[in-house]
């Protein structure tokens, strides 16, 4: 797959993940928000709790799953502190980390809190 083509399917994944949360009540506020560290594709909003979502789409959910390195998850955590200094409760706001797989028919697989211990 070409980079372009690639940079599109990854915003068309987004998209579906965008849609899936706004059915479930949870509202995006920001997409592609970049800090100093780094890079999260969707961050929601649901009451006071933030959810930071890594998407990744692959022909199958387990494909999209092995494209997650573990360089790219302490980028993700780094990210999140950084947007939390942002945040009015700052380090003590309710978060989760949850990982968006898109596979090469869209269906969506949502892991919630996929960093948890």
């Amino acid at each position: 797959m070409s980079g372009l083509t690639s940079y599109h399917a990854g915003l068309a994944a987004e998209d579906q993940v965008v849609r899936h949360y706004a059915r479930i009540g949870i509202e995006i506020c920001a997409r592609r928000w970049r800090g100093t560290r780094g890079e999260i594709d969707l961050i929601g909003r649901r009451g006071d709790e933030v959810i930071f979502i890594e998407v990744k789409s692959s022909k199958t959910h387990q494909w999209a799953a092995a494209h997650l390195s573990v360089g790219q998850i302490a980028r993700i955590c780094d990210t999140a502190t950084e947007f939390l200094a942002g945040e009015p409760k700052g380090q003590l706001t309710d978060i989760r980390i949850d990982l968006a797989l898109v596979d090469g028919t869209g269906r969506i697989e949502i892991i919630e809190n996929a960093f948890a211990g």
